[in-house]
């Protein structure tokens, strides 16, 4: 039997530009197979077609091959280590702090890092960058709404602080959003910011090959200034960052030499 996967991820990516030949196979492919199974479709041409002819159908695709899951303060214990370590040493360093949030999704990371450098260092960071693939969950970002799922991890006095609550919707306060920038970026492919002291891009990578992978810490050693710090996911290890020029700094966090 003919394996179609090659063919229908060159068709995605005419016709979306997302190229998901640098995204492990197994994972994305069971992605793809499960949005199309649930829509009744048996072919992959179906789902070619489908994407070709109906913008609402490419948004779905798109969204769900996007993985977007977040929350404030995702793994508390490794953002008391960006706040007690890492942010004191970036700051005796340069004394001011230049960040990118890289796959920021629907914002919950960019905003944590705003609300935690609001805290530690007001007065002495960048306007943040953030930025996605996925047009829609910036969009969602930008408008920085969230329910009660995303906020779990957060005390009631930081909700009273940065959010104004309605019954179970809270809203990002405009104190907080007008220290985030969102833009739309593909890692694969456009430019990478340079002098950044500190970068985040956490539970991204996770869905790339390896030759990607390494493509990627790569440039991100190339986007950091020398001292600057990567912070990544919790299920990811950099195995090769001494090749790359980087040094573990604390669980998740490398350093560039």
């Amino acid at each position: 039997m003919e394996d179609k996967y090659p063919w229908l991820i060159r068709k995605v990516k005419q016709i979306t530009g997302i190229d998901l030949e640098s995204y492990k196979r197994p994972q994305m492919e069971r992605r793809i197979n499960s949005f199309i199974n649930v829509r009744g479709m048996r072919t992959y041409e179906e789902c070619v077609r489908e994407l070709t002819e109906n913008e609402d159908f490419r948004r779905k695709f798109i969204d769900h091959l996007t993985i977007n899951v977040s929350e404030f303060f995702r793994n508390p214990s490794q953002w008391k280590v960006l706040a007690d370590e890492v942010v004191p040493l970036l700051l005796k360093e340069r004394g001011r702090i230049k960040a990118w949030s890289a796959g920021c999704s629907t914002g919950e990371e960019p905003y944590t890092l705003a609300m935690l450098l609001m805290e530690i260092a007001p007065g002495r960071f960048d306007n943040i960058m953030a930025t996605d693939i996925d047009k829609q969950v910036l969009a969602k970002a930008q408008a920085g709404v969230y329910g009660s799922r995303s906020v779990s991890g957060l005390t009631p006095a930081q909700i009273k602080k940065y959010f104004n609550q309605q019954n179970e919707t809270y809203t990002i306060k405009d104190e907080v959003k007008r220290n985030v920038t969102y833009k739309q970026h593909d890692l694969l492919k456009d430019p990478f910011p340079g002098s950044c002291d500190l970068i985040l891009c956490r539970n991204v990578v996770i869905y790339f090959t390896e030759e990607a992978k390494t493509v990627l810490y790569e440039r991100f050693y190339q986007s950091l200034r020398r001292g600057g710090v990567l912070f990544i996911g919790s299920t990811e290890q950099i195995f090769q960052a001494r090749e790359i020029g980087l040094q573990s700094l604390a669980t998740f966090f490398y350093q560039k030499l």
